[in-house]
């Protein structure tokens, strides 16, 4: 048998169908190139645009909806928020005792520098920067007091980490909203001695007031009983 000679019945409607097919693709293929060319940036963020091609651009997104090209730029979005760190470290303080001190930051990036501080510490830039000049500024602070001067001196001491922080943190693009000792230990030897300190205080402060008392019962008791009785009421 010859199958050369043999037409295949058309389909009704298949020129149709084959539109409708295509119009199908292209409006899928349509939808998925919109949905992956907007992206969200969410309150207390910001975002900056990552380009295949030429890098990280300079401009930076507020909040809102915005467009990019799929495949060929990726947003990087920041949360520009303060944020608190908590940190201990155990530094020498000018008359050799061992410190332990517990700090508590706020920090924030620097929005409108996002892109130089992604070209140079990348999204992790807290872990990055923050442990590393904390540590090198507690020692360096705590080094210029005596271990009473830290305990005295508290607020003062608080001020000079917080000025030499916002220095050194604004060099990577990163604000201090606040700094403040959070707890301060000593070691085990002068804190008892500063238990004993204050002990002996307490008991001179109780036996001066012993002594002004005796004091003024022998002052009454010396007086004439009419004097006494004036006195005592």
């Amino acid at each position: 048998m010859n199958f050369n000679n043999v037409k295949v019945p058309k389909v009704p409607g298949g020129g149709a169908a084959s539109a409708l097919i295509k119009a199908g693709v292209f409006g899928a293929l349509g939808l998925y190139a919109v949905s992956n060319s907007l992206y969200n940036v969410e309150g207390g963020h910001r975002a900056i645009m990552f380009n295949r091609f030429v890098g990280v651009k300079d401009k930076v997104y507020p909040e809102g909806t915005h467009l990019m090209i799929p495949w060929f730029e990726r947003p990087v979005i920041y949360d520009v928020r303060a944020r608190p760190h908590l940190v201990e470290s155990t530094s020498g303080s000018r008359d050799l005792q061992m410190v332990k001190i517990g700090l508590r930051v706020l920090t924030r990036p620097v929005a409108d520098q996002l892109p130089r501080m992604y070209r140079n510490l990348g999204e992790n830039y807290n872990e990055r920067v923050l442990p590393s000049i904390i540590h090198e500024t507690l020692k360096a602070v705590v080094a210029q007091y005596n271990a009473s001067q830290l305990i005295t001196q508290r607020e003062s001491v608080s001020r000079e980490i917080r000025k030499i922080l916002t220095e050194r943190a604004a060099n990577f693009d990163i604000a201090l909203d606040d700094v403040s000792i959070t707890s301060l230990t000593f070691g085990k030897e002068f804190t008892a001695a500063i238990e004993a300190k204050q002990v002996a205080a307490q008991e001179a402060e109780r036996r001066n007031l012993l002594w002004k008392k005796l004091n003024r019962t022998k002052g009454v008791l010396s007086l004439e009983p009419r004097e006494r009785l004036r006195v005592s009421s």
